[in-house]
């Protein structure tokens, strides 16, 4: 008798527990390691769970001759607290995503246009690479290094979808050469002489 009492009064307690839908995100204010902040229940609206941005081509006049267009939290509030997001990924003709991490999440690919030659790097430091064309989907495991390169002669076209609704991004080219650590560090952490280091901080925009 005592033992169904007390599932009757879990399961009273449980009924009528709090439970929140969902958490979108306020970016008015800084986001956290936990994520952003919840707009109050009273102001979210419909928008907030929409995104348009990846109707169209990001820009590909750049260095790589790639653009990563996210709906992130900070781009798709309602995302938010959920652990997923999406993003689109364009790449011209010779165009390329160099190698980089998502420290916060891992990442499904899904190629809708083109090819596209992508791998990952273990940590065993084996390789795995595959040339995608449409329909095709890779998955590049949480941290790990990995790449994109178009492998056709016309635009791709890929989705990624990710499973944090904030994975972040470092590209190793970027974090190597692209900033102001002393060449000298560079040198001595890549094996690469002063010339290359140099040559490569002129391109990308670093100091040292």
């Amino acid at each position: 008798m005592i033992h169904i009492l007390l599932l009757l009064s879990l399961f009273t307690f449980t009924t009528h527990a709090a439970v929140q839908d969902f958490c979108v995100a306020d970016v008015k204010f800084p986001e956290s390691p936990a994520g952003y902040a919840c707009k109050p229940a009273t102001v979210v609206t419909v928008d907030d769970f929409v995104s348009t941005g990846l109707r169209g081509s990001g820009n590909l006049s750049n260095i790589i001759k790639a653009a990563v267009t996210p709906a992130f939290a900070a781009q798709l509030p309602g995302v938010n607290g959920l652990g997923i997001s999406i993003a689109r990924l364009d790449l011209a003709p010779g165009g390329v995503v160099p190698m980089h991490t998502h420290p916060g999440g891992s990442e499904l690919l899904l190629v809708t246009q083109g090819f596209i030659k992508a791998g990952f790097i273990s940590s065993a430091n084996t390789v795995y690479v595959k040339t995608l064309q449409k329909g095709d989907l890779m998955v590049f495991p949480q941290g790990l290094l990995h790449f994109q390169v178009n492998a056709g002669g016309v635009t791709a076209v890929a989705f990624a979808s990710f499973s944090s609704a904030t994975p972040g991004l470092q590209i190793l080219d970027f974090a190597l050469f692209a900033n102001d650590l002393p060449s000298s560090l560079v040198e001595a952490t890549t094996f690469l002489d002063d010339a290359t280091v140099k040559k490569l901080k002129a391109v990308l925009g670093g100091t040292g």
